[in-house]
């Protein structure tokens, strides 16, 4: 419904990776601009985050997105009935196309079942969804990171404002992506501002208690 908010999630079937390169995750990350438009997909320059903003009537406003390389999370917050189950629908058909004609000889499905959408209507949920899939990537850098903590939080939030497939590059670090998510939304329905939100998950990351 309008309004609501759902962590969206989904991975490769078998747990395969589904993105094998920089123009797979390019590919992607295009889409979640892309075809965040109710009459369907934008027709655009390649170099469209470089452009004078797009007119778009968006189905969701993307609060946070990471990839990694055999999964994706994504906070969303539905702007029209139904516009959640759309848009992951058209993400997943898009990308499935894109990926079984690149590589030729693939065919049929890609991901393990149709996106998980999980609706955020408690406390707990509200403010853990958006530390989780901002720490995601640690995984890749941090091996049981969860298990053992971290002994060094500052390089783990560096890796995280360096790492190119995530929405926490383009708030806290140097991406050219911003066009994607809507920041605005988010620290207004947080009541937060980005150096509160950092520091709240700099405290997060220093629980020994981590269950993500």
């Amino acid at each position: 419904m309008t309004g609501d908010i759902y962590h969206v999630f989904n991975r490769g079937i078998d747990k395969q990776k589904i993105f094998y390169d920089e123009q797979d995750y390019q590919r992607f990350v295009d889409n979640l601009f892309l075809l965040n438009n109710k009459d369907g997909k934008i027709r655009t320059t390649r170099n469209f985050f470089d452009t004078p903003k797009i007119k778009r009537e968006k189905l969701v406003e993307i609060l946070r997105w990471s990839l990694l390389p055999n999964h994706y999370h994504l906070l969303l917050y539905e702007i029209e009935d139904g516009g959640a189950v759309e848009f992951m629908k058209r993400i997943g058909n898009a990308y499935t196309k894109y990926f079984n004609t690149k590589n030729k000889g693939r065919s049929g499905y890609l991901f393990q079942n149709s996106a998980k959408k999980v609706l955020v209507e408690n406390n707990s949920q509200f403010l853990y969804i958006p530390f989780y899939i901002d720490l995601n990537p640690l995984d890749l850098k941090f091996q049981n990171w969860k298990e053992t903590g971290l002994k060094d939080n500052k390089k783990a939030i560096d890796f995280l404002k360096n790492y190119e497939w995530s929405s926490f590059k383009d708030i806290f670090g140097n991406g050219n992506r911003q066009g994607i998510i809507n920041q605005e939304l988010f620290y207004d329905m947080y009541g937060i501002n980005p150096d509160e939100y950092e520091k709240e998950l700099l405290k997060f990351l220093k629980n020994p208690d981590i269950n993500l």
